[in-house]
């Protein structure tokens, strides 16, 4: 089955579509997670600045699953905030999925729903607080963890670089919102149309494998968002 099939058929199920039996040779399911009830076992981190301690506090970053923007609803979120003094903080959340074939190729398909009040167009120091700020999702056969090489905390698996997808990730778009205002609004973000790049990512020999998703920012600013939901989609060949 060609790629271009894949990600129709990804397309298909993420828009909650029926369909046929495209290709009896292509195994595909799908998980969901939905973040307004618990955190569904995601964690989240930080990588891309200095490991000082102090720099923490330094770069406020704050993780909380905690209530939406009021004006949004009550519902529950992922929160993720920290201020760019680097030009590339990386904040992230991470998953380990189970139940997987051994050493396999799977294809993935992301969808991403989360609160932002980035305006599309806006400007900011280094750059603009929506377009300059990427969404990545990321698969891999080992946990995604910061390591500190030289004085700075970096990540241990190939996530690329602000705007660049890595081995081990692609750009799903930018938090940029339709709104002219910095209000909270729900936004999604994909890699499902024909033109994307699916990310293809190996099981480990126990069957697992780690997401990620994560915003790679080159704004010098203070970033705040919320993750509501995620969905993702494996296929791979029988």
């Amino acid at each position: 089955m060609c790629s271009r099939m894949i990600v129709f058929v990804c397309i298909m199920l993420l828009c909650s579509c029926s369909f046929s039996d495209v290709d009896k040779g292509i195994s595909v399911f799908s998980l969901s997670f939905d973040f307004s009830q618990s955190e569904e076992g995601w964690k989240a981190d930080f990588a891309d600045l200095p490991s000082n301690e102090d720099d923490s506090t330094f770069y406020e970053l704050k993780y909380a699953y905690t209530n939406l923007p009021a004006n949004l609803s009550t519902q529950k979120a992922m929160m993720l905030s920290g201020n760019n003094h680097s030009d590339d903080l990386f904040m992230f959340i991470k998953r380990k999925v189970t139940g997987l074939n051994p050493n396999t190729s799977y294809t993935l398909v992301f969808e991403v729903e989360l609160a932002s009040n980035a305006p599309k167009g806006s400007v900011g120091i280094g750059g603009s607080p929506g377009e300059s700020v990427y969404l990545k999702a990321g698969a891999s056969e080992i946990e995604p963890v910061k390591n500190v090489q030289g004085d700075r905390y970096v990540l241990n698996i190939d996530k690329g670089n602000q705007g660049d997808a890595g081995s081990n990730a692609a750009v799903l778009g930018d938090i940029a919102t339709p709104l002219t205002d910095a209000e909270y609004t729900l936004i999604t973000r994909n890699n499902a149309s024909p033109s994307a790049q699916p990310l293809i990512a190996d099981s480990n020999s126990a069957g697992e494998i780690w997401l990620m998703i994560g915003t790679d920012s080159g704004f010098e600013g203070t970033t705040t968002i919320y993750y509501t939901k995620i969905k993702v989609l494996f296929s791979r060949p029988n």
